[in-house]
C-alpha cells in the first residue's frame, strides 16, 4: 500500500490517531474487562489482556507525542525555527523521554529484560562521531538500539529508514524534523541511495550516531536464498559464499555503509549485535510470543576511525566478516526454547 500524501497523513491520520487515543483511554476500564473476561478461553496466561493493554498503550504513547510536537511548532513561530539547533535539542529530548517511558511499559506489562553483555568503551563516551552498524530484525529491536543510544550513550541519531514508517504519525513528524532520511527500496528519485546517505553523514559532530541497517530488512529465509541469488547473478560469488554461511543475517548491502564512511571519515563505526525479539515484527508475532517474559540480549562494538580499511573492497571484505561475528554471536546468544503455552501461574 503506498503512503498518503503528508497532508493526509498530517491532516487526517494524526488527528484521527488522537481522537482514538482519547476513546480508548476514556473506556480503558471496558476493553480491560471485555479483554479478561474472554481470556480464560485463550490459552496462555492473560494474554488477551496483556496484548490489549499493550496495543492502548502504544496508541494513547502515540497521541501524546502527536500533541507534544504540536506544542513544540507552535513554540517555534509555527514551524519558522523547528530546525534550529535548539529545537533540534528539544526534539532529541522529547525522543528519549518517549521512548524511556515505552519501555517502561514494555519491562512492567511484557516482563521484558535488556542486557548488555559487553560494551567497548568507545560506545558509551561521546567525543567524536560514529556510525552505528546494526542488524535489522523487527521494530522492536530497532527501537531498543535508538533507545539505547538516546538515553544510555547520549547520542543524537541520524537514521536511515524504511518510508512505510510514516505510517506511523509520531514516527512520521518526529524522524521527519530530526536529520533522518526515509527511503523506498526501487524509488530514490533524482538521487542515487548512496548519494542521499553520503548526504545524510556529512557534517556529523561529536554527539551524533549515524545508523544504518545494510540488510535491508528482516531475515527469512527466502529472503536469504534471494539475496544470495542476485549475488550469483551479479557475479559475485565469493560474497555469495560468504552469505550462505550465515544463518540468523542476510547478506549486507555494503553500498550505503561505504557512502557513510566517505563522507564522514572522523567517524568511528560501532558494530551492534541482539537478539531475543527476532520473532517479533508483527502483531500477529506479538499474539503468538505472549506471554512474553522476554529477554533481548545486545552487544556493542567500537572500531576506532584508524582501523577502518582504506580501500572499498577491503571495506567490503571487512562488513562481510563483522557479519560472520555477528552471526556467530547471535547463534551463541539464541534464547532458550520454551513452550509457548506454559502457565506461569501454575509453576
Amino acid at each position: 500500500m503506498s503512503l498518503p500524501p503528508t497532508w493526509v497523513r498530517r491532516l487526517v491520520i494524526g488527528p484521527a490517531v488522537v481522537l482514538l487515543a482519547a476513546m480508548l483511554l476514556t473506556t480503558l476500564p471496558i476493553w480491560l474487562l471485555f479483554a479478561l473476561a474472554v481470556s480464560p478461553l485463550v490459552p496462555g496466561r492473560l494474554r488477551v489482556p496483556r496484548l490489549v493493554f499493550l496495543l492502548i498503550v502504544y496508541m494513547v504513547w502515540d497521541a501524546a507525542a502527536l500533541i507534544v510536537m504540536a506544542a513544540l511548532w507552535l513554540a517555534s513561530g509555527f514551524g519558522r525555527w523547528i530546525r534550529t539547533p535548539f529545537f533540534q535539542r528539544a526534539h532529541y529530548v522529547v525522543t528519549g523521554w518517549f521512548l524511556r517511558t515505552l519501555f517502561w511499559f514494555a519491562r512492567w506489562s511484557l516482563h521484558l529484560a535488556i542486557d548488555v553483555v559487553g560494551t567497548d568503551p568507545d560506545t558509551a563516551q561521546p567525543g567524536r562521531p560514529e556510525i552505528v552498524v546494526s542488524r535489522h530484525a523487527g521494530p522492536g529491536d530497532s527501537f531498543t538500539l535508538i533507545h539505547a543510544l538516546v538515553n544510555w550513550f547520549a547520542r543524537e541519531p541520524r537514521i536511515v529508514l524504511k518510508a512505510a514508517l510514516q505510517w506511523d504519525p509520531a514516527v512520521d513528524v518526529l524522524l521527519n524534523r530530526l536529520p533522518n532520511r526515509f527511503i523506498t527500496p526501487g524509488r530514490t528519485g533524482t538521487a542515487t541511495l548512496e548519494e542521499q546517505i553520503g548526504q545524510l553523514a556529512t557534517g556529523l559532530d561529536d554527539n551524533d550516531a549515524f545508523v544504518i541497517f545494510p540488510e535491508g530488512g528482516n531475515f527469512t529465509p527466502r529472503r536469504k536464498v534471494k539475496a544470495i541469488a542476485r549475488l550469483r547473478a551479479s557475479g559475485l560469488d565469493e560474497m555469495a559464499e560468504k552469505a550462505e554461511n550465515l544463518r540468523h543475517l542476510l547478506p549486507p548491502k555494503p553500498g550505503g555503509l561505504l557512502a557513510a564512511i566517505e563522507a564522514a571519515p572522523d567517524a568511528g563505526v560501532i558494530f551492534v549485535a541482539h537478539t531475543g525479539l527476532d520473532r517479533m515484527i508483527t502483531i500477529g508475532d506479538v499474539w503468538r510470543e505472549l506471554p512474553m517474559d522476554k529477554r533481548l540480549v545486545m552487544r556493542f562494538w567500537s572500531v576506532p576511525p584508524e582501523e577502518v580499511p582504506d580501500t572499498e573492497q577491503e571495506r567490503i571484505d571487512w562488513l562481510y566478516a563483522w557479519w560472520a561475528r555477528i552471526d556467530a554471536w547471535v547463534e551463541e546468544n539464541q534464547p532458550a526454547p520454551r513452550p509457548l503455552w506454559i502457565d506461569r501461574g501454575a509453576a
